[in-house]
């Protein structure tokens, strides 16, 4: 078949593959960290032409990776301090390929009985890792955005119980979603998708330490309108996206349990902190939660996206999901498993949990651990080098995101966009600015494992020299 390639064919394809593969992994840290954004010259770059006929092998390879390699932010470079997109580890580019090639369909237990086995492996010790007990449940999600989704569906089928049946139109009641102003935009997308609709996210203002205030929350439940609204989950943030701040996840908790309301923990980033035996005290709590929302790939370092929803609730999401089909297989219908596509809100399932286990099977609980806790150290490092030049830091995490600023330009808007736009042209770090209560600061996160003081020292170095030109 076309398709197929001969062998001798597949050999030579994979051959050049993998050499422009293993050239740009090795070499990652010789690209420029952002390119030019200059739309019409990528859309010119695109070979529209040639989509009718193909073109050899080779040369659509050669177009595709040149095309990355010259019109992308270079996430895997170690000194990308941006965003949670950390360089993929050796093993989950592995699993990838693995999955891509054999192809499992995961909707069905009989017809992927080893992949599905996986997951649930996976899941299990994840559930055992956040302190939930052996009846906890859960699955794998394409990122932390349909975690968050899911963790709405599941509360809103554990509060009104024919939730699945009338959806919206049977409620009696507004539900109100509680969450800090720091939040996760996910929240609201998914307010929007399950029919509830973002007005009803309430984002409750962040204390001086940048957590969710609970005593603003507390007043804010006293006073909703028992006519009309009804509570419906409480959302804790560990890791927030802009400031790698861990809200008061016992205080959310025992909110909860007083207003028996869902207690849902956004621990996309944070929650690789549970890896680390001595960060792992800082999500104290998350343990009490209903369900919990963690992105393997981002401090776990494995290829997009592979994020996992837990719950400690072991019949809700079959309650959610579960549906039945005359058309999907039958082979475990006397097994006692679950069938993924009642579990999920995907039907097609990729292979997505082999990231993680192949990961662990290279690499160990032991070898997350280290990676974690070098990471932490160099967001450590970076906060004493920012002090050391006159920086100041305007976070409070032991989780490697750092937000600076120079104290005599803190009310100067123009400042950290100047010295990013100058630092982002020369193209050798990437980091970007946030706003803390209103006023810009730097914000530099350290997403790399291969992220040394080198790296971090050659860092401040631009920051200085365009710190020096600013005051020209």
């Amino acid at each position: 078949m076309q398709f197929d390639f001969d062998n001798k064919q597949r050999k030579e394809i994979l051959e050049i593959v993998f050499e422009k593969l293993e050239n740009y992994y090795s070499s990652t840290q010789d690209f420029k960290t952002n390119p030019d954004l200059n739309i019409n010259k990528i859309r010119e770059s695109l070979l529209t032409t040639d989509l009718v006929n193909g073109i050899k092998p080779e040369k659509a390879i050669q177009h595709v990776t040149n095309g990355l390699e010259t019109f992308s932010v270079h996430t895997p470079h170690p000194k990308y301090f941006g965003l949670f997109n950390p360089r993929s580890n050796y093993a989950g580019i592995i699993a990838d390929l693995i999955t891509a090639t054999y192809n499992p369909q995961l909707a069905a237990w009989s017809h992927a009985p080893f992949a599905v086995e996986v997951e649930e492996l996976i899941i299990r010790e994840f559930a055992n890792k956040f302190g939930y007990d052996k009846n906890a449940d859960g699955v794998f999600t394409t990122g932390g955005a349909e975690a968050n989704l899911t963790a709405m569906l599941c509360a809103l089928n554990h509060k009104y119980q024919n939730f699945a049946k009338d959806g919206v139109f049977g409620l009696d009641k507004k539900p109100v979603v509680f969450c800090s102003a720091e939040a996760h935009h996910s929240i609201q997308k998914a307010a929007k998708v399950v029919g509830i609709g973002y007005n009803l996210v309430k984002s409750i203002p962040i204390t001086d330490e940048l957590k969710l205030d609970t005593e603003i929350l507390q007043q804010k439940l006293n006073e909703l309108d028992s006519s009309i609204y009804a509570p419906l989950m409480i959302i804790g943030t560990a890791g927030t996206t802009g400031t790698g701040t861990i809200d008061e996840l016992n205080q959310l908790s025992s909110i909860c349990k007083k207003n028996n309301i869902w207690f849902h923990v956004d621990a996309a980033y944070g929650g690789g902190a549970i890896l680390s035996q001595d960060l792992k005290p800082q999500l104290t709590g998350i343990e009490k939660s209903d369900s919990i929302t963690f992105d393997a790939h981002k401090w776990m370092s494995v290829p997009m996206g592979t994020s996992i929803f837990l719950t400690s609730r072991n019949d809700i999401l079959g309650k959610t999901f579960r549906i039945t089909t005359e058309y999907m297989p039958k082979e475990a219908d006397k097994l006692t498993i679950t069938e993924p596509f009642t579990h999920s809100i995907q039907w097609s399932r990729r292979f997505i949990g082999l990231k993680v286990y192949l990961s662990l099977l290279f690499y160990g609980w032991q070898g997350y651990e280290q990676t974690i806790n070098h990471q932490a150290k160099m967001g450590q490092y970076l906060k004493n080098q920012l002090i050391e030049n006159g920086w100041k830091i305007k976070n409070n995490t032991d989780l490697p995101v750092v937000c600076f600023a120079k104290s005599e330009f803190e009310t100067d808007s123009n400042f950290p966009k100047e010295i990013l736009d100058k630092v982002l042209a020369k193209g050798k770090s990437w980091l970007s600015v946030y706003p803390i209560n209103g006023i810009p600061t730097f914000r530099a996160c350290i997403t790399n494992y291969n992220t040394t003081e080198k790296e971090i020292d050659e860092l401040i170095n631009e920051l200085n020299i365009e710190f020096t030109n600013y005051l020209k």
